[in-house]
């Protein structure tokens, strides 16, 4: 190492004496641009200890003198959106979800709410395009088993699916044939048959036929002769294409063998009114809602409500 400074002849730079191995290095001061916004920089940093949070603590972090905090910010502007949609909030609480429809604005306003409520409510199971999974029920379709009226599916979100202790909650059990030693394993794989053969799934033959007289014995009680299911009963469809947990031969056989028996929470203990409003609001508008049925009219078996689970021999198993 050189012990001494000298002029490098090339650049004409003083070198700070130090050499390693022939090589010297050259005392070249920092450009200037540089060293001021390094000292720019520092004086920012001090400024902004001075003025903002910076310090962490035990329980908090230095205040600042401006007394500006993230979480305050975040409250103010929430207040100032809760302001904004004030007025909307008000009209759909006291319109009835029902005539919700004859104001277009209104009802486009509750769709876009429940949309972002159902983001980060629903998703979780039925699916960022609420297409569902299996267990889970797509709510784009036109197959309800409660019933896919706004004032249904209002009632739906609130109170749940299987909810106990809650009366108004959807209710439905479906007896489990085989486990409990109703039909043996042969009679469940005949009703299984019979079940494919409504639904188009399976041509008819001896098993089937067999499995038709045990389906008339066991099932149509719940499901209908024909397996159009029932909503008042919350029996599911047989005789379509929708299944809830699949309707290839092996999950009806489970189905049938051990039952289903699926909860939604009943999100009108978590949610105020006016959310599950829009909630029902978005839903409805996926492409599957109804009109309101006449209470006369005996509907057929659907899948929304069911959410995680349906009920009876089911359906959409």
């Amino acid at each position: 190492m050189a012990d001494r400074k000298r002029i490098d002849e090339a650049t004409g730079t003083s070198t700070v004496g130090h050499e390693w191995d022939g090589i010297e290095e050259l005392d070249t001061p920092m450009p200037r641009w540089w060293l001021y916004s390094l000292y720019a920089t520092i004086v920012w940093g001090i400024a902004y200890v001075i003025l903002y949070p910076a310090w962490p603590l035990i329980d908090r972090a230095t205040a600042g003198t401006l007394g500006w905090t993230s979480r305050g910010q975040l409250e103010q502007e929430m207040a100032r959106e809760g302001e904004r949609k004030a007025p909307i909030r008000l009209a759909l609480s006291q319109i009835p979800i029902e005539r919700l429809p004859e104001d277009s604005r209104l009802m486009q306003s509750a769709i876009e709410g429940g949309n972002a409520a159902f983001k980060v409510h629903c998703v979780q199971c039925h699916g960022s395009g609420a297409a569902g999974s299996r267990g889970y029920p797509n709510l784009n379709d036109d197959d309800w088993l409660w019933g896919g009226d706004l004032k249904t599916l209002q009632q739906t979100i609130a109170e749940g699916i299987r909810q106990p202790g809650n009366d108004a909650t959807h209710m439905s059990i479906m007896p489990a044939f085989g486990r409990d030693g109703l039909l043996t394993s042969a009679q469940v794989q005949d009703v299984v048959s019979h079940v494919r053969v409504i639904s188009g799934q399976e041509r008819p033959g001896a098993s089937a036929r067999r499995g038709a007289a045990l389906y008339e014995a066991n099932c149509a009680v719940c499901h209908g002769a024909n397996g159009e299911g029932s909503r008042t009963l919350g029996a599911p469809k047989l005789n379509d294409h929708i299944w809830l947990y699949g309707g290839d031969r092996d999950a009806l056989v489970h189905t049938v063998t051990n039952a289903r028996y699926g909860v939604m929470p009943a999100w009108g203990t978590r949610l105020d009114p006016v959310t599950i409003k829009m909630l029902a609001a978005y839903v409805h508008s996926r492409g599957g809602g109804e009109a309101l049925a006449p209470a006369a009219a005996t509907p057929a078996a659907t899948d929304m409500e069911a959410t995680p689970a349906a009920p009876a021999a089911n359906g959409r198993s």
